[in-house]
């Protein structure tokens, strides 16, 4: 076995953290600890309200600008929760929704769901580097549409798509856009309030590099306002009330929430604020196109997806000739202690659409704190799978 591993799974979740998220956790749990809003309203039960609001105020300000209202945040466990609580929310029988065919099951499964309870769905075909053309978007919108749901990059070969060219379709139309930001929160510039979105839709770990168990949405007003909450309960306030208040945050947040994450997540986003997401992304730049580059050049692989850097995020999926892709992962693993990702990626439909389906492929995707040398033995090492492989 290797000295050392090598982490190009940051597709999957970031590793590692800053180090100022793991203290911030471990000093919620050992020095403060209180519920959020079921207190005397004691210094520590304030502490923990304004650790919250904080975070809050963090999220409303990178989604939607500085005047984006804190009170539309509201907090999940992930970005799969936040986009059943929206779309189970809204989505009732007889109405029709839109998605691409790039999404992760996180947006199919529900939508499925749904359909199969009388919600029309349209699938909307992308190109075969995964691009939703905005035609494609506009001829559906004349259809009559009462949502759309798209991802904003790809977690399997991470295209971008275009949101400045697809949003004002969906707002010119008058149709709720609900998007899912788990690839690119964090890493690139998100303008909820210039694309109007109904719904931003965010996880913590991924990259805005806080911990597992954290995430939440962005609320447009008006959509918060006709969405029904998933779960329903205590939620500290209006407690003489037996139905669920109608008032953001509350409507969305009933029981205690992750606060211990909370905390781990306000440590990495003020880490951010201070490193930048441009710089961030420069790095995570500079790392992808020395992969990319690379790995064009090595026989015997195919790559999918957007063959440069433009409108793309440091996510590659490829297949060696004759190797199954996770025969390949573990020999990348055992030999050379580099961790990646093989298979399907929760994203069947993605992959019918970039022609790796049902086999699926392995995905490499450095971050920021991965190394120039990391990505050069990553080089070095498929190189060498390839030219053992017989079928090369």
């Amino acid at each position: 076995m290797p000295a050392r591993s090598h982490y190009l799974n940051n597709a999957a979740t970031t590793w590692p953290k800053p180090e100022c998220v793991a203290k911030a956790m471990a000093a919620f749990l050992e020095g403060r600890g209180a519920n959020l809003a079921r207190g005397s309203a004691s210094r520590r039960d304030l502490g923990t309200l304004d650790m919250v609001t904080t975070c809050r105020m963090k999220i409303a300000a990178l989604f939607g600008g500085p005047d984006a209202d804190p009170r539309n945040v509201t907090f999940t466990a992930n970005v799969t929760e936040a986009l059943n609580i929206v779309l189970k929310g809204f989505l009732k029988p007889g109405m029709r929704a839109a998605t691409s065919s790039m999404e992760h099951n996180a947006v199919m499964r529900p939508l499925r769901r749904l359909e199969g309870e009388g919600v029309s769905l349209a699938v909307m075909p992308c190109t075969r580097e995964g691009t939703l053309e905005p035609d494609t978007l506009a001829r559906e919108l004349k259809k009559g549409l009462d949502l759309v749901v798209l991802s904003h990059a790809s977690n399997v070969c991470g295209t971008v798509q275009d949101l400045d060219r697809l949003a004002p379709l969906c707002a010119a139309a008058g149709v709720f856009l609900v998007l899912d930001t788990a690839q690119t929160g964090g890493v690139l510039p998100i303008d909820a309030t210039g694309w109007n979105l109904a719904a931003c839709c965010f996880t913590g770990h991924k990259g805005l590099l806080g911990p597992q168990g954290t995430g939440g949405i962005l609320w447009r007003d008006d959509f918060a306002s006709v969405c029904r909450p998933l779960i329903e309960g205590g939620t500290g306030s209006f407690s003489h009330e037996e139905v669920q208040p109608s008032v953001l945050p509350d409507k969305f947040e009933a029981g205690t929430p992750n606060l211990p994450g909370l905390a781990g997540l306000l440590a990495s986003l003020d880490w951010l604020g201070e490193t930048g997401i441009d710089t961030i992304r420069k790095r995570e730049d500079e790392l992808g196109r020395k992969l990319l580059f690379g790995l064009r050049d090595i026989p015997g692989i195919t790559l999918y997806g957007i063959g440069t850097m433009e409108n793309r995020l440091p996510v590659f999926a490829l297949n060696f000739d004759g190797v199954d892709n996770g025969r390949a992962a573990l020999e990348l693993a055992d030999r050379w202690g580099i961790e990646t990702r093989p298979g399907l990626h929760c994203a069947p439909v993605a992959h019918r659409t970039l022609g790796s389906f049902p086999q699926g492929a392995l995905r490499i995707s450095p971050g920021f704190f991965n190394t120039e040398e990391e990505i050069e033995l990553c080089l070095e090492a498929v190189s060498t799978l390839s030219r053992e492989n017989p079928h090369s």
